[in-house]
């Protein structure tokens, strides 16, 4: 199997850390793999007990420590950017997922010709009213906005190819949103779910409360927007411009008949008002429009970011 690394993203965690690195090293035994944990600026000791896990273990374990608590999508993000392995599979430290399920997702990953294996906790061992029931409704709004069809986007335990993961950038809290970032550079049929492992928390407590389902809806609001219209911001800001200022237009219009053709009296009708306000919002929206697509135009060029992604390159070489 080609060589897999294992991310993990973890914030105060002392309980589980060495429950979850000797369940590593029993699951990844004689696999080509390395382990990175992303100590997110821990304070209750954690850091220490990730060293002396590391120091023990050997080379197979990496640790980065962060300055500070940074959340846990630039957690990951460290994670990514330090794997060398040609799959990358993420979860969380707190041991509710299970590392049994790593190498089947890796393995069907890579026999299938996968790019991204999400995990499905399709038996959730969490609070019904906290966890499942807003995870549920986030879930299905997350589906219906993205057309990326997962039951459970909130589960961390998720297996990438490394070259098309690497090919985005996760900011905020953008983590939960990888599978529908990554279908701007995939094709959905390319990403699929199968039901892994899920226990109860046996240590520490979550860092996740009710409030992380307002922060997920808008969050979702920028990627759908980012997802339809990031290469192309004047399609939205264009036809909703060119719609308002139409609709102004023809009130103005209207009132412009009626002033010089029948001599009716326009200056107090709220009709007056609102066809200007029409007007100019969508004058407004066009202006919009314009700068979102100099935007976009600056955000690829500055970067030299391409468009497009290749899969791979075929060369063949000529007869002799």
């Amino acid at each position: 199997m080609a060589l897999i690394s294992v991310v993990i993203p973890l914030y105060n965690e002392i309980g589980n850390v060495s429950p979850l690195c000797t369940a590593l090293s029993n699951v990844l035994g004689g696999a080509d793999a390395e382990v990175i944990i992303v100590d997110d600026g821990s304070r209750d000791g954690s850091a220490a007990a990730l060293d002396r896990e590391a120091e023990a273990r050997g080379a197979r374990f990496k640790i980065i420590h962060l300055q500070r608590n940074f959340g846990q999508t630039a957690a990951m993000q460290a994670g990514i950017d330090a794997a060398l392995g040609e799959v990358i599979v993420t979860l969380d430290a707190d041991l509710q997922n299970d590392p049994e399920d790593i190498l089947p997702l890796a393995q069907r990953l890579l026999e299938e010709n996968l790019d991204v294996v999400a995990g499905w906790r399709k038996n959730r061992q969490d609070s019904l009213l906290l966890r499942k029931i807003p995870s549920r409704i986030a879930n299905r709004l997350i589906r219906r906005l993205t057309g990326v069809y997962l039951h459970d986007y909130g589960c961390t335990l998720k297996a990438y190819r490394a070259s098309v993961i690497k090919g985005v950038r996760l900011y905020g809290e953008m983590h939960r949103f990888i599978p529908a970032w990554l279908s701007t550079l995939t094709y959905t049929d390319r990403i699929v779910e199968v039901p892994v492992r899920h226990h109860p928390r046996r240590a520490g407590q979550s860092k996740y409360g009710i409030t992380r389902t307002l922060r997920v809806l808008v969050d979702l609001l920028f990627v759908k927007f980012f997802l339809s219209y990031s290469q192309r911001p004047m399609h939205f800001f264009g036809v909703t411009g060119l719609a308002l200022l139409s609709i102004g237009s023809a009130m103005l219009l209207y009132l412009f008949i009626d002033k010089f053709g029948f001599g009716a009296e326009i200056s107090g009708r709220p009709i007056l008002i609102a066809g200007v306000l029409f007007f100019l919002a969508g004058l407004q929206f066009l202006n919009t429009g314009i700068l979102g697509e100099m935007l976009a135009r600056i955000y690829h060029e500055s970067q030299d970011k391409k468009t497009y992604v290749v899969r791979h390159t075929v060369h063949f070489d000529p007869p002799a």
